[in-house]
Formats: structure tokens, sequence, C-alpha cells
């Protein structure tokens, strides 16, 4: 049985690098190197990745990250994520760094051609309940600001998402999904299916809403559930609803394949490859790292360990470490 230290089961966090990465340069304000060099999507990045290894204390960490490659979905769908805007450069220009502060920390990379890091991270957690010897003795928790990712929540799987400007962290497990979402992380797909999503460029069902969309859900379980109960929606909610939903039944079926996470990414995966332990060494490398990057604040923390464990602790209580 693979335990950690407490008794407990062991940790697998998977971090979501580009989620992370974006988020980190929109919260933080300009933060420059003495060349000038912007950092403060890395000095963002790295001070979550130090959060993580304090509050969660893994043993198994990833990074899976997002490539250059068009992915299926903008295969399938031309409009998916069409109305994006490019990436700044100011942003680009960090991401080669960010890299580096994972691979200075020996921490394992995952990203595959043809797919998103949702997918990376959804096919990981897969997997590793997968591995032999570790099946259900793993907990596996995902470090994003992406809601997508919602969806693969469940009894050993939680969401560790940062609030704004960083300062929060919230977990997210069945109920806390429920809670904020209004549907079971099962359902999310649906929501999306009817809802679409602005930021992709999917329609969903035009017309239809989140409060119409969660209150269907929760009458009717999903969207075949729905649109199995076609006449009877007409009767209950009114001709109106009835024929959008009618109307946009092409729509729905393209935006829940868009929604859907993939878990069979073709990867090679050994857990065992991703064990993780910030010892002395590792320590070392974060200090080297963060001195030649000029982030005097983590090496700092680095130095000086155990300021937060209060906060650490209630973390792991949250989610049934402890």
């Amino acid at each position: 049985m693979t335990l950690s230290k407490s008794g407990q089961p062991a940790v697998f966090v998977l971090i979501d690098g580009n989620a992370i990465l974006h988020r980190a340069y929109h919260a933080l304000p300009p933060l420059t190197s003495r060349s000038g060099k912007l950092l403060n999507a890395v000095y963002g990045f790295s001070n979550m990745l130090l959060r993580v290894i304090s509050d969660l204390k893994p043993q198994y960490l990833a990074v899976a990250f997002d490539t250059p490659v068009p992915t299926f979905r903008q295969k399938e769908y031309l409009g998916y994520q069409a109305k994006r805007p490019e990436m700044e450069e100011g942003l680009k220009g960090q991401i080669e760094e960010v890299h580096e502060v994972v691979y200075a920390l020996g921490i394992s990379v995952f990203q595959k051609e043809g797919f998103e890091a949702d997918d990376v991270i959804g096919t990981l957690a897969r997997q590793a309940f997968l591995a032999k010897g570790h099946k259900e003795k793993i907990k596996v928790v995902i470090v994003t600001g992406d809601r997508d990712l919602l969806q693969l929540v469940g009894p050993n799987i939680n969401v560790y998402a940062p609030g704004k400007g960083f300062s929060e962290c919230l977990i997210f497990d069945e109920k806390k999904v429920e809670e904020k979402m209004g549907v079971k992380p099962a359902q999310i797909v649906d929501l999306k299916s009817l809802t679409g999503d602005a930021s992709d460029n999917y329609p969903g069902v035009p017309g239809i809403g989140p409060k119409t969309a969660v209150f269907l859900l929760k009458e009717y379980g999903s969207l075949e559930g729905i649109y199995t109960h076609l006449d009877e929606i007409k009767e209950r909610i009114g001709l109106r609803v009835a024929g959008i939903l009618k109307e946009g039944r092409e729509l729905a079926r393209i935006s829940r394949k868009l929604a859907t996470i993939v878990t069979d990414v073709p990867l090679k995966f050994n857990l065992e490859k991703c064990y993780f332990e910030f010892d002395a060494k590792r320590q070392k490398k974060a200090v080297e790292k963060f001195r030649e990057l000029g982030f005097k604040t983590l090496v700092g923390r680095l130095k000086s360990p155990g300021k937060n464990g209060a906060l650490a602790r209630e973390k792991r209580e949250q989610l049934g470490l402890v």
C-alpha cells in the first residue's frame, strides 16, 4: 500500500502550468530583473509552487503544459479559441524561465502535441489510479485556476484553485463544486454543453443561460436526459425553451465534445518517476535559481520554513490528509 509517512494516502499533485502562469501574469504587478526582464509571472508561478509543496506535501508532483501546436479541438471546430487575443510578449518571454524553475527542482513535466494541458492532467490522474499497487491509495490534487477541470473532481480528486492575487486558495471537493457551480462535477460538461464557453469560443445552445441550464440538469440529470424529455419540458417550462433546445441540439453535441477532458492521451507515464521529496538538494537548487532571478522573498521563505504551518495544516485537513 502506498501511504505517506503520516499513514494517509500519498498525494499526487498535478499543476496546470499554463493556467497558473497566465493567472500569475495578470494578477501580479510588473516585476523586473536588474536587466529589465519582466518576471512577474515567473515569480507568481514560483510562489504558488512553494505554497503547494508546503501546504500539500506531495509524494508525487508533475506539471502539465500546453504546446504551440493546434489541438484536436481547433481542428474539429475552427472557431475554438479563435477570439482569444494573441499571448502578450511580456508573458511569452517568461515561459522558458518558468520551465527552467520547474526543471531546476527536478519536477516531472508532461505535454503532448494535439492536446491541451487539461487533457494531459485528466490522463495522468486516471493513470495514477490504474498504476499497479496504487488503486484507491492516491489522493490527486489538481492545481489550476481553470474551472473546466472541476469535471474531474471526485472522491479521490480535488482541485486547489488560487484566488485573486494568489492571496488565498480554494479547495474544491464534490460538495464545493456543487455549491459554486450549481451542479455536480459529472454534470459540468453538460452545463458547458448548454451554456457554451465565451473564452474558448464555443456556443452551447444559444438562448439557454446558466440558470436555465442548472435547473434543467437538476431536473433531468444530464444532457441526454434533457433531450429525452423535450415533450415534458414543453409542457412544464414552455414551448420557447423546448424549441430553443431542439434547434440547438447539434450545437450542444459539438460543445459537449469540446468541453470534455480527454483521459486517454497517449503518454509515457510511470508514477514512480514523478516521486518528489523537497530534500536539501532540491531546496539548494531552488535557492540558487531564485537568487539568480532576484527573488529574495522566496529565498527567505526557503531559509525560514514552517511560518505557515497552521495554514498548511488547514488545507491538508480540508483534503482529508490529516
